[in-house]
Parts: C-alpha cells; sequence; structure tokens
C-alpha cells in the first residue's frame, strides 16, 4: 500500500519527532515491529533499543528510544518514550562519559553501589553510542 503513516514520538518532556514516514520499525517488549500505513491498529510496549524509519522522501533515521509504548493506527504511529533522542542529537563525547562512569561503577567494589541501575546505565550509554555508528 503506497503512502505515508504520520509518526510521533514524544517524552514527558518534549516531541522529539512529528514527521510523515514511509515506515516505522521500532523495538517492541516481545520483538522488533514494523508500520507501514493502512496497519492494523495495536498498542504494545517498548524496550530499549533503536527506533527506525524512513521519512517522506525515503531517508532512514534513527531515534534511541529508553523503553515506553506506542500505538498503531491505520494512518498513524505515536510513541510515548520514556526517554528519546534522535542519532544527530546524541552527545558521543557525553555518551563516552557515561561509559566509563558506568563501568567504573561496576568495577567498584563499594556496598553502596546500585549495581543493577550501573548496568542499567550502561546499557543505554552503549546503546546510544551504537546509533551514532550507524552508517546515514
Amino acid at each position: 500500500m503506497a503512502g505515508n503513516i504520520r509518526l510521533e514520538v514524544v517524552t514527558p518532556e518534549t516531541s522529539v519527532v512529528s514527521e510523515d514516514a514511509q515506515i516505522v520499525v521500532a523495538p517492541g517488549a516481545l520483538g522488533e515491529f514494523g508500520v507501514l500505513i493502512g496497519h492494523t491498529p495495536f498498542l504494545t510496549t517498548l524496550k530499549l533499543g533503536t527506533l527506525r524509519y524512513k521519512d517522506a522522501n525515503g531517508v532512514e533515521k534513527c531515534v534511541f528510544i529508553s523503553g515506553g509504548f506506542a500505538e498503531a493506527l491505520p494512518d498513524k504511529v505515536t510513541v510515548l518514550a520514556e526517554s528519546a533522542e534522535r542519532r544527530r542529537d546524541i552527545d558521543v563525547e557525553r555518551v563516552k562519559q557515561a561509559i566509563k562512569r558506568a563501568e567504573e561503577r561496576l568495577a567498584s567494589k563499594k556496598p553502596d553501589i546500585n549495581y543493577e541501575r550501573a548496568r542499567a546505565a550502561l546499557l543505554r550509554a552503549l546503546h546510544r553510542l551504537k546509533i551514532t555508528e550507524i552508517r546515514r
């Protein structure tokens, strides 16, 4: 089916994406899923990962998603994300510093370190770095 679908990606703080797309591919909690115009409606949870889409001109774009929900309708995909960041907005140096901090926490033997939180921070930072390395 030819045509574009509206993509809206929002966080509690801001609207990250609001544009037409040819296809949207998102990291669902049960696996990656794709949505084209005319898709059957559904609602799902999202996990940490990369939301990819082709804009109306066919240019592939990436957005880092850290959990949330997605609603697919025949003419629109709405993503309510805990956090989201376009590839172009990711500060690589800041990400590398976050990786270093998380690795230091995980290597620490201090009893007050929250290792689960440090592991989650490391995974987020590594994924954000991976997105910046995707060929544009």
